[in-house]
């Protein structure tokens, strides 16, 4: 491809000419070959500019740098002067737009479904996507837990964030498009919406769940989160929002006058679950919309999954699937892994596995936990290393509050001190008056967790929920909650 076509709609500034042919457009200088374009990202502690010799050493034919490289600078005196150097303001934004050039605009062809929100995008978008394929279409699914196209998982090597990076998400379009997938249904991360992911993309219908604290120590303030997750509404056609959080207004502002739909348990709203009945096997409801109710059995449990339902119902509708299809589509859903997902065995002990790692998250765990438990409820959970430090104590007042009982312990310490972390979090616990135990090991914790667990007792293992490593300094270590509560159920 030339490179006037991958610069199509990018506003940018040609420092040395080049006129041959691209044949491939890479971000990270291990993987390029002869003839890429060499995208420079100035990432939190990675200078993508320091490597352009590395690049150019690998083949590289042209180098797109942001607006702070200089041609006088040390940078640049060894660049060759057959190497095309092209400059832009922001190279994150520029890239998305040179990846969906690059791979001729497949998301274009394909009907997008983004769903954002602090929690419940991952369930959500299952949902949505499992009503979207029972229902006739070809569905693609991207987020958290894999990518799959006609509900087979795809091999993409590089994808390891919840949204994945524009080079590889236009490729991951492309392939999908090719399978003959119509509708792509993806978890949206503020991260990804920071970061200029999705930019040049238009979602005919964007989603937002909810909005808890969570991500501060990338966002700052919980104004520069809410403003992130709002630009997914600046470009969709059509919005389903949760009308019971306080922070959809904000949704409604950036989406401007373009057409939306509410729905919510609490407040009127264009889609309302009224009669709500939680229970461990599932949850039934009566939706009220267009003045009319229908009944509906959800078999997955807890009240926070009414919400996720509400908002798949609500999508399906914009996308034109009607109510009594929709009835048999929501009867037929299964349980994502990681989310509430229970640990089968023949001991008669309720254990759950969940995703949980917010204080809102905590408490929707908890909360649908205690609906079904007669017995005490028993909180395993750790805080992230590297992340948002203000929750800790808050999610160990939260915990606390809610359990009967609680273990700390670690969930991906990372480069942070293990100890610390949990002294943390500590300092929340020990404002209620629930009992609680340190085990800094999270093989350990959920070994004693399951010993002391009686039959109408339910043990909570949150935090990890899906994940299959524990990440401790940076070395991602082989730990799979479900897999290790199993080996202490059959111990």
């Amino acid at each position: 491809m030339k490179l006037s076509q991958l610069l199509n709609g990018v506003t940018h500034e040609i420092l040395r000419e080049f006129c041959g042919e691209i044949s491939a457009v890479e971000v990270d200088s291990r993987r390029v070959k002869a003839g890429a374009l060499f995208i420079c990202l100035r990432g939190l502690t990675v200078d993508g500019h320091k490597f352009i010799n590395s690049a150019i050493k690998s083949g590289a034919t042209a180098i797109l740098v942001d607006a702070e490289f200089s041609l006088d600078s040390p940078l640049a005196k060894d660049i060759p002067h057959e190497v095309g150097i092209i400059r832009v303001e922001n190279t994150r934004r520029a890239m998305a737009l040179i990846a969906a050039n690059f791979q001729n605009h497949p998301a274009k062809k394909l009907r997008l479904i983004g769903v954002t929100g602090t929690n419940g995008k991952t369930t959500t978008t299952y949902f949505i996507e499992e009503i979207l394929r029972n229902c006739g279409r070809k569905t693609g699914l991207i987020g958290t837990t894999g990518i799959t196209a006609l509900n087979k998982p795809m091999d993409i090597p590089f994808a390891t964030a919840t949204t994945p990076d524009p080079l590889e998400l236009h490729d991951i379009f492309s392939q999908m498009l090719s399978q003959g997938v119509q509708d792509v249904v993806m978890e949206v991360s503020s991260h990804a919406l920071a970061l200029f992911k999705m930019e040049g993309l238009t979602f005919d219908v964007g989603v937002f769940t909810n909005l808890t604290q969570d991500h501060l120590d990338f966002h700052g303030t919980m104004e520069n989160y809410r403003i992130a997750k709002a630009q997914l509404f600046a470009q969709s056609s059509f919005a389903v929002v949760n009308i019971d959080d306080e922070s959809t207004p904000t949704m409604l502002e950036y989406h401007g006058n373009d057409p939306f739909l509410t729905y919510g348990i609490e407040t009127a709203a264009d889609l309302r679950a009224v009669h709500t009945n939680c229970g461990p096997a599932g949850s039934t409801f009566d939706l009220e919309m267009n003045d009319s109710t229908t009944p509906f059995t959800l078999p997955v449990s807890g009240r926070f999954n009414v919400y996720n339902v509400l908002a798949s119902i609500g999508t399906a509708k914009v996308l034109g699937i009607e109510m009594k299809p929709l009835q048999t589509a929501v009867s037929r859903l299964r349980g994502v892994r990681g989310r509430i997902q229970s640990v089968p065995n023949n001991r008669g002990l309720n254990v759950l596995v969940d995703y949980a790692h917010s204080p809102d998250g905590l408490i929707n765990i908890i909360s649908a936990v205690r609906e079904s438990t007669t017995g005490k409820v028993i909180t395993l959970f750790g805080c992230g290393g590297d992340r948002d430090k203000t929750k800790r104590p808050e999610m160990g007042k939260i915990a606390g509050e809610l359990s009967d009982y609680c273990i700390l312990t670690s969930d991906n310490p990372r480069t942070e001190n293990p100890t610390e972390i949990l002294a943390q979090i500590e300092e929340g616990v020990k404002t209620t008056n629930t009992p609680y135990e340190i085990q800094e090991s999270r093989r350990e914790a959920i070994f004693a967790g399951i010993k002391m667990l009686h039959p109408n007792d339910a043990l909570i293992i949150a935090g990890k929920g899906h994940e299959d490593y524990q990440i401790i300094g940076t070395t991602k270590h082989h730990f799979d909650d479900f897999e290790t509560a199993t080996e202490a159920l059959n111990s």
